[in-house]
């Protein structure tokens, strides 16, 4: 299906010198002479390969359709993640790299939902957050709570993020999986 290029957001799949890519990042230009354009980061599905391109925000690109479908990870298999379908117990294999930054918050049993073009898979989302326990928090420093201050904490999962002052190791905290932020103290 067309569409202008200025209505392309990340996460859409385009069709574009004839292969087909997934958009990573779009942004709209406007110079102080001339046009706006759209600068768009995407990478080839097949190859992997990312590429910047750019268009007059009045041009048209070819959009195409994505079937959502819900799996439920299993294990991975060294570049690859098992998924299952839920009603048919089938499993598939999908390139890790389809995960991006987000690969580390992959948990047992986790609903995945996975973008499908004609049955193939394209992109990964994972849930918008998942509980974790912080297994290493540095100390308070005393008379720093007079602002918002931050500290670094490691994550069960490895993953370095930054947490209010009153987290401590041992403590179940909810993450944003988009960008490993601390969201809130989890209420389990």
């Amino acid at each position: 299906m067309k569409q202008q290029a200025n209505l392309i957001r990340a996460g859409q799949v385009i069709e574009h010198e004839g292969r087909r890519w997934t958009v990573l990042k779009q942004q709209i230009i406007t110079p102080g002479k001339g046009g706006a354009f759209i600068q768009v980061e995407m990478r080839d599905l097949k190859t992997g390969n990312k590429t910047n391109e750019r268009w007059r925000t009045a041009d048209t690109v070819e959009r195409l359709m994505t079937d959502n479908k819900e799996y439920t990870y299993s294990y991975t298999d060294g570049e690859n993640i098992v998924l299952m379908d839920p009603e048919t117990f089938e499993q598939s294999h999908i390139s890790a790299d389809l995960l991006g930054d987000a690969a580390p918050f992959l948990q047992d049993n986790m609903t995945l939902e996975v973008d499908l073009v004609e049955g193939e898979p394209v992109a990964v989302h994972l849930p918008q957050s998942t509980v974790l326990e912080v297994v290493e928090a540095d100390p308070v420093v005393k008379g720093q709570t007079a602002s918002s201050s931050y500290k670094p904490a490691k994550l069960e999962n490895g993953v370095r993020v930054m947490v209010p002052p009153h987290i401590a190791a041992g403590t179940r905290i909810v993450v944003n999986t988009a960008d490993g932020s601390y969201v809130e103290r989890a209420k389990d």
